[in-house]
């Protein structure tokens, strides 16, 4: 054998054995699990993150991501209880398999588990789901509540398929639905937002009204607490000119019971002074002031006629008197 056939003998086997070792060596990304499978068969040892080495040829492996992943479900028909046939463009489903149970669920529903348990499970639970109900219900009364149906429905058959596979959250696209039918809807939405805004301005207007009617309540309960006031005000002035005038009137009858109790006192004691006046001798001494007094004085019952006979002039009355009465009337008038 010649250098060149030599040379050319182990530059096959070195390309043999650098595609050999290309093929055996493999990288998992982090956030996956590789499974092997031997033969045909799996093996019960997966491998996480980082570079590892199999048997070309004879050994495969696919790699199973054990983080949070979107499945995408796209163009889902469904037909309603009425017969329509709409479309849900876009279902999506968050879901995330635990590393612990990744050998046995790829074991029952191979690497690709998703399409047998999520995408597959998503079509029949969507379907039971319209079958039940109207396109009303399914395109706007009810369409708030297919997610979380569709989520505790796969999770319930994935409790016992496949522990270990969770389902985080669905996402329901609006379905498409024909044309007239659409703007049917549409006709109707814009009725009940037209219906609403009326209901809406009648609350308003109903509220400023109460408002107005509460703003005039208030004022008018304002001007009766005032006027109530006004009148205690006038009830208590009132009130204090009475008693004002209840003393005024007391300290006037006061004031004239004692002047009147300081004048009986002093004619009493004036009737009392001229009672005891009224002596003998004191009487004595009255009379010869009262003849003092007089230029003449006549003693007797009848005057004597001498002084009237032959005269032509007019009888003059002359008085005639008692002494003892004569000074008790004067002494009466002192």
């Amino acid at each position: 054998m010649t250098m060149p056939h030599v040379g050319a003998v182990f530059a096959a086997i070195a390309g043999v054995m650098a595609i050999m070792l290309h093929s055996s060596i493999h990288k998992i990304e982090e956030g996956h699990l590789a499974v092997y499978y031997r033969g045909g068969a799996l093996l019960t040892s997966p491998n996480g993150p980082g570079y590892h080495i199999m048997l070309p040829f004879i050994t495969t492996y696919r790699s199973v991501q054990t983080t949070l992943q979107t499945d995408e479900i796209k163009n889902v028909p469904c037909g309603t209880s009425g017969g329509v046939m709409i479309y849900f463009d876009r279902i999506e489903v968050v879901n995330m398999l635990v590393p612990t149970a990744v050998v046995d669920i790829v074991r029952n529903y191979t690497a690709d588990y998703d399409k047998t348990l999520i995408f597959n499970k998503i079509h029949h639970e969507l379907n039971q789901f319209c079958s039940v109900h109207t396109l009303q219900e399914v395109y706007i009364e009810l369409f708030d509540i297919i997610d979380e149906n569709l989520k505790t429905a796969l999770q319930k058959d994935l409790n016992v398929m496949a522990p270990g596979l969770t389902i985080q959250a669905v996402r329901v696209t609006k379905p498409k639905i024909p044309e007239a039918i659409r703007r049917n809807f549409e006709f109707m939405e814009a009725e009940k937002t037209r219906l609403l805004i009326t209901s809406q301005t009648q609350k308003v207007v109903e509220k400023e009204a109460e408002t107005e009617r509460k703003k005039a309540i208030i004022e008018a309960q304002k001007l009766a607490q005032v006027a109530e006031i006004h009148f205690q005000q006038k009830v208590m002035e009132k009130e204090t000119e009475k008693r004002i005038s209840e003393i005024e009137d007391a300290a006037f009858m006061a004031r004239e019971k004692a002047k009147a109790d300081a004048e009986y006192y002093t004619a009493a004691k004036f009737a009392e002074a001229n009672r005891l006046k009224l002596t003998p001798e004191y009487l004595e001494l009255m009379k010869y002031q009262a003849i003092s007094a007089n230029s003449k004085i006549y003693f007797g019952q009848d005057i004597p006629n001498m002084f009237f006979e032959g005269s032509n002039m007019p009888q003059k009355s002359v008085r005639s008197f008692d002494q003892p009465d004569f000074l008790k009337e004067k002494l009466d008038r002192q």
